[in-house]
């Protein structure tokens, strides 16, 4: 299937991680130019982008002044953003273990979780949006979690930002489709394999995967496939949506 994405210019956030990097390779292996962002893994990114004829791109989520030099320096580079892939997040589990509570959690801590998740991926989109109703083109996928609609205990504040880029999402769907071909979804993988967390999923019960319908854990790969499809020129008419790509839970 011809996915339209050649010549297109496709921002992946997070595009180092275990998820991020398979969506940024099969984007570029659809011909699309791919900027590549990265927080602190510059030599990898830049491998990454050497790779797949890319560019690498130093990104803070949660940095309005960030977000907007990763814009300003795709444009300089090809001229165009077509596609967005919200993947980058600000995970609070490197953050202490607070054995008291979601509640016992210390301000600045919370709501640094919170914040970034949510507003890092709304400016994204904020300053993209233009260019894609101007050209009357363009594709937003916001990477969540089944964290959002199942819980976890310790995922309180990740959780909540990832519910609210939901209702962004579908809100924002309605106004982006009245200015030509603009679509947004959102991706809600579970428990995901990939390289990055074997140490999570090598140790899994046959008790949890027995939970799953498929009764295994999807691949990155997997995932990056939906990603890809949501975000080309071959979907035509799915947006507003949050699809669950977690092997059926």
């Amino acid at each position: 299937m011809d996915l339209g994405l050649n010549g297109r210019t496709v921002i992946v956030t997070g595009a180092t991680g275990g998820l991020g990097e398979p969506i940024a390779r099969r984007f570029a292996a659809e011909g699309a130019d791919v900027a590549i962002t990265y927080h602190d893994a510059a030599d990898a990114a830049a491998k990454l982008a050497a790779d797949l004829g890319g560019r690498a791109f130093r990104f803070e989520l949660g940095d309005p002044a960030s977000a907007r030099d990763l814009v300003e320096g795709v444009l300089a580079w090809t001229g165009r953003v077509d596609v967005l892939v919200n993947n980058a997040v600000r995970w609070g589990s490197a953050e202490p273990d607070h054995t008291g509570g979601f509640e016992s959690a210390p301000d600045d801590l919370w709501l640094r979780v919170l914040r970034d998740n949510i507003e890092g991926a709304v400016a994204l989109s904020r300053l993209v949006t233009p260019h894609m109703r101007e050209s009357g083109w363009g594709r937003l996928v916001h990477v969540s979690s089944s964290i959002a609609s199942h819980g976890m205990a310790g995922g309180e504040y990740y959780g909540a930002a990832k519910a609210a880029l939901h209702g962004f999402n579908r809100s924002a769907a309605f106004s982006l489709g009245r200015s030509g071909d603009i679509l947004t979804n959102v991706v809600s993988p579970g428990l995901t394999r990939t390289r990055a967390n074997t140490h999570i999923t090598d140790t899994l019960p046959t008790a949890y995967l027995d939970t799953i319908p498929l009764a295994r854990l999807l691949t990155a790969e997997e995932i990056a496939a939906p990603v890809v499809f949501l975000a080309s020129a071959a979907n035509t008419g799915v947006t507003g949506q949050v699809i669950s790509v977690d092997g059926g839970v």
